[in-house]
């Protein structure tokens, strides 16, 4: 059984900054993707961003690009999302999760196995 626990929300300004940081444990932990999405009240829950876990390849929502970078430690088994220039528009709920089997291309929220309980991001304008 793998626990995944995210770190880091909160309230920010626009243009601002912030880094959320996930941990995996329970037992051995390997994965094929761990990605990042977020849900917006309202709204369906979106991929942002993905990394390979055994090669590092990256993955990006278009609405992201440029502005946020994932990376992950693999001996700590940590993923983080560096979140840059951050808009209003970016304020949702952010979840971290593990596709352990790699079903797909990591970039749809059924594909994953493990999800975390969400952090809240909120830029104001």
């Amino acid at each position: 059984q793998v626990q995944l626990e995210e770190s880091g929300g909160g309230l920010v300004q626009a243009g601002g900054s912030l880094r959320l940081s996930c941990s995996a444990s329970g037992g051995s932990f390997s994965a094929t993707y761990m990605g990042w999405f977020r849900q917006a009240p309202g709204k369906e829950r979106d991929f942002v961003a993905a990394i390979r876990w055994n090669g590092g390849h990256t993955y990006y929502a278009d609405s992201v690009k440029g502005r946020f970078t994932i990376s992950r430690d693999r001996a700590e088994r940590t993923v983080s999302l560096q979140m840059n220039s951050l808009m209003p528009e970016d304020t949702a709920v952010y979840y971290c999760a593990a596709d352990l089997f790699g079903s797909g291309l990591g970039f749809q929220p059924n594909e994953y196995d493990y999800w975390g309980q969400g952090t809240q991001v909120t830029v104001s304008s």
